[in-house]
């Protein structure tokens, strides 16, 4: 019965030896031809091996390497493309055969099967695994020719991919219908569309001559049958007939209530077919920023713009509904806990074929819905202050038919994936045991495709807001904004936050529910006690206070949502009041205001803010309202601010910086010299130093004594009297003629004329060397609204003050009693009608959204393939730290997207930068 075993076995199947596959690299007939010998013919067998030599992608990407490639396109172009052709074909052959798709690899009988028919050498054909390889081979060959022809449209791809060929209309065999789909989003546009996509199935020209489709399009095609291909990537048991390709949604959710069962080597297939469909797409990060709009991706463009209705639908549904189905947003019951102990990921180091579909059907998904290139630019609709943009069905279908979701149990599912991974990814943050579990791979995806979601569809939005879990997830984002805010890889993720904010803050439902507390489980490190509002105002607070000037770009967006919600705070705490005061009074600080262009915008912001609780909540903020009265002094010298106020402040506490240095210097010598004495004097001579050292003191006694304030500590209205502190109230104390002096001294290093003035301002006081000038001061502080806070601080102030003085033991609650019961109706104008900053699309955010998309995914893509490694990236600026034997997603230190992104096509993005 072993007769038919045979005694060697030495098939390349990657079960035994893999000579073969190294001869590949090796031998001249293998890889090496492709460069060496021209014109190779497109029948030749010598194509056969990229098809079946391989058994993984891993084995592809390593066999093959760009550089091979970029050989290749330079001495024998034509190979190259003949190469594409060849796998293409192949590829569109095998889908049409009826062997494919063979019996899944992972059934024991198939496995042993295979076995014994390699070493016999009788084996048969393996039509899956030569679907495979082809869509591998495409994989790694296309990123290096798309960084070849570089920002144009050169004439390979065209030639290759979008050349069509004329042939007879009797070649031309009927297409099979296949059923109708199962779900339809209804539009104003159902008849042209309807028309469009029947197109492909009228009925021949009496013509003689008729164009096939191109091969990009074929490609196209058939990457669209793989993906609902029974058998590869769907359960046999939905095949209707002999029809392999149904078009069915992947899994229940939007458009499907009936989930086909999950199947580990299907999710595979699917993440090898997508692959093959985002490297498609990658053809924009080959373009410079510059040119995004200009040069559009012809592949991208097929696809949003090309596709059948059917198609579209079908696959936007399947990539949404397996991505919110994603582990991550499962509640976690008794039955999943076996697959989520603690450091599992650390035990099992294989890949998640289910964690890495639902990451790719994310990055394919935000890609689609964020394309605006060429003929795919939104339409812009409405008249004068109604005019807005949106997609229609010509520009964008994915972004068409997204915008057009309009059922309650579609929005909440939804909701409930983005909610749920964004939930998980906060467990994490708080998990006792460091480490304990692997973070979300796709958590940047999910908040960008929140953010499409809110931008598209005005209805999710409402619904979103409406919803009680609203107010969690905005808490969720701020506490991963918080988590991220000092990596600097991250900065762009903190970024789009900043925008969702201000996007959600513009709505007047999000305000109401600022009053509502979180019931949300939030880290320890991040309490949320009080309203949703102190939530808010302390996460504002702490990304700005906490970053050092790092993300300035962040900032606006953030001030104003504070601006946006301020009509709505009711109750703001004492220490949500006093952060609002720190910030402002941090904005108005001399330093900051002169040394950015932008800055003055800040304090204009928190201004407006400050103006809106007067005229809509007076009454309801008493701890704001006292904090304001409490930092008079600073609105009062904004009134009459100027650039030589401002730089004589600076120049202050410059001085007192340097004295204050120069002291804890003198001090530290002293200290250090008293202890050396002590150690060596004898005990007499130790009274005398000691006595030295009291007189010492007592000479600059006076200086110890004058009080000083402390700008890094927030106003405490339980201590701090609201009444500024006079001459009298001051302690004092008589100077040494020593002091004298010295004060003397430091009044003249501190007095400044008007050309020293002139040349601290040339010299530049911010970080870019901005100069400001008395006609740039005046222009933005001319404009500060501080006509409403001035009238309320003039109203109130004498009176509270009264109330201090009038009373030996005033106490706190009197006060803010006063200041809940006030009302200004008769001083202060009426109220304005309410009108919010809402984020405003244009050219260049648009482009550093594209770059941020596009970063994240050549980030994941480094591992474990290198799908895009060692090829001229356009579109941004890849930064590589030194430690590259570090986890790969470490190494890569910041993906700079945008406008701020390089240009010029002369270096590498595989050398290593700083």
């Amino acid at each position: 019965m072993f007769s038919k075993i045979p005694q060697r076995l030495t098939a390349p199947l990657g079960l035994l030896s893999d000579s073969e596959k190294l001869a590949f690299r090796s031998q001249p007939g293998g890889l090496q031809k492709l460069a060496a010998v021209r014109n190779i013919p497109e029948t030749d067998g010598y194509w056969n091996q990229y098809v079946v030599l391989f058994d993984s992608a891993s084995e592809v990407f390593s066999l093959i390497t760009p550089n091979d490639i970029r050989r290749a396109l330079l001495e024998a172009p034509e190979n190259v493309a003949t190469l594409i052709r060849a796998i293409s074909l192949r590829l569109f052959n095998l889908i049409s055969d009826h062997t494919f798709p063979g019996p899944s690899s992972t059934s024991v009988s198939a496995f042993a099967t295979s076995f014994i028919k390699a070493g016999t050498g009788t084996g048969e054909r393996n039509a899956t695994k030569e679907v495979l390889n082809c869509l591998r081979v495409l994989q790694r060959v296309l990123p290096v020719v798309f960084e070849t022809e570089g920002a144009e449209s050169g004439s390979f791809e065209v030639d290759v991919f979008w050349k069509k060929v004329e042939v007879d209309s009797m070649e031309e065999q009927p297409v099979p219908q296949t059923e109708s789909p199962q779900f339809v989003i209804e539009d104003d546009e159902d008849s042209e569309d309807e028309a469009k996509s029947s197109a492909p199935q009228s009925a021949p020209t009496p013509h003689l001559k008729k164009q096939l489709p191109s091969l990009g399009e074929r490609l196209f095609s058939s990457i669209i049958d793989l993906l609902f291909c029974c058998g590869f990537t769907l359960p046999m048991q939905i095949q209707k007939d002999h029809y392999k390709i149904n078009y069915v949604i992947w899994e229940k959710g939007i458009g499907s209530m009936v989930d086909p069962g999950p199947g580990h080597q299907y999710d595979s297939n699917k993440t090898e077919v997508l692959r093959l469909l985002l490297v498609l797409l990658s053809r924009q990060i080959y373009v410079s920023a510059s040119s995004l709009f200009s040069k559009p991706s012809m592949y991208t463009l097929h696809l949003v713009q090309k596709l059948p209705r059917r198609d579209v639908l079908t696959l936007l549904c399947s990539l949404l509904n397996t991505a919110m189905n994603s582990p991550q947003a499962q509640p976690i019951t008794i039955n999943s806990m076996a697959g989520k102990l603690p450091y599992n990921h650390l035990v099992f180091k294989g890949e998640d074929p289910r964690v890495n579909l639902v990451a790719i059907c994310f990055e394919v998904l935000v890609v689609l819905l964020d394309f605006q290139s060429g003929s795919a630019r939104d339409v812009v609709v409405g008249t004068n202050e109604q005019q807005m943009s949106a997609p229609t069905a010509r520009t964008n279908e994915f972004r068409y038919f997204l915008m057009k979701l309009h059922r309650t149990q579609d929005f909440q599912f939804v909701l409930s994936g983005i909610l749920g991974i964004m939930e998980q990814e906060v467990m994490n943050m708080n998990n006792i045991l460091p480490g304990a579990r692997r973070a979300t791979p796709y958590i940047a995806e999910n908040i960008v495709f929140f953010w499409k979601m809110i931008e598209l569809n005005k209805r999710f939005r409402a619904y979103v807001l409406d919803s009680d879990q609203g107010i969690d997830l905005i808490a969720y984002l701020l506490c991963y904004n918080l988590e991220i805010k000092d990596k600097p890889q991250q900065h762009g993720i903190c970024r789009a936050l900043s925008y969702i904010v201000q996007t959600l803050s513009a709505e007047p439902t999000f305000g109401q529910r600022l009053t509502n507390p979180i019931r949300a489980s939030l880290p320890s490190k991040f309490p949320a006690s009080g309203t949703a509002a102190d939530f808010l105002i302390h996460a504002i607070y702490a990304i700005v206070a906490t970053t050092s000037g790092q993300l300035n770009s962040l900032y606006p967006a953030l001030i104003i949502a504070l601006s946006n919600c301020a009509p709505y705070f009711k109750n703001l705490s004492v220490t949500s009041s006093a952060r609002l005061v720190q910030l402002f009074t941090s904005f108005s600080s001399p330093l900051f205001l002169l040394s950015d262009e932008g800055h003055p915008r800040l304090l204009f912001f928190m201004l407006e803010m400050f103006n809106s609780v007067i005229l809509h909540r007076l009454s309801e903020n008493p701890n704001l309202i006292h904090g304001i009265l409490a930092a008079h002094k600073t609105f009062e010298d904004l009134g009459t601010f100027t650039l030589a106020r401002g730089l004589r402040e600076i120049r202050r506490v410059q001085v007192a910086k340097e004295d204050q240095a120069r002291k804890l210097s003198l001090d530290d010598k002293r200290k250090s010299r008293r202890v050396s004495r002590e150690e060596h004097a004898p005990e007499e001579k130790k009274n005398l130093v000691n006595n030295e050292d009291e007189n010492d003191t007592d000479e600059n006694s006076a200086a110890s004594q004058i009080p000083h304030s402390d700008h890094d500590g927030g106003p405490t209205i339980t201590t701090e009297p609201v009444v500024s502190p006079t001459p009298d109230s001051i302690p004092s104390a008589k100077p040494s003629e020593k002091s004298k002096g010295k004060m003397k001294q430091r009044r003249s290093s501190s007095s400044l004329d008007a050309g020293s003035l002139e040349r601290m301002a040339a010299a530049g006081i911010g970080r870019n060397g901005f100069v400001p000038t008395p006609e740039w001061v005046a222009s933005w502080q001319q404009g500060l609204p501080l006509d409403i806070v001035m009238l309320m601080i003039s109203e109130l102030l004498p009176k509270v003050q009264e109330m201090q003085s009038s009373q030996k033991a005033s106490s706190a609650s009197t006060i803010l009693d006063f200041l809940g019961s006030v009302t200004l109706v008769d001083v202060l104008p009426p109220a304005p009608p309410l009108s919010p900053r809402r984020f405003v699309w244009s050219d260049a955010s648009i482009v550093w959204l594209t770059s941020l998309i596009w970063g994240e995914i050549f980030v994941r893509g480094m591992t474990p393939l290198g799908v895009w490694n060692s090829t001229n990236i356009r579109l941004f600026y890849v930064k590589h730290s030194h430690n590259q034997q570090r986890q790969i997603t470490e190494t890569v230190s910041n993906v700079v997207g945008g406008l701020l992104g390089r240009t010029n096509s002369d270096t590498s993005v595989s050398r290593t930068r700083t």
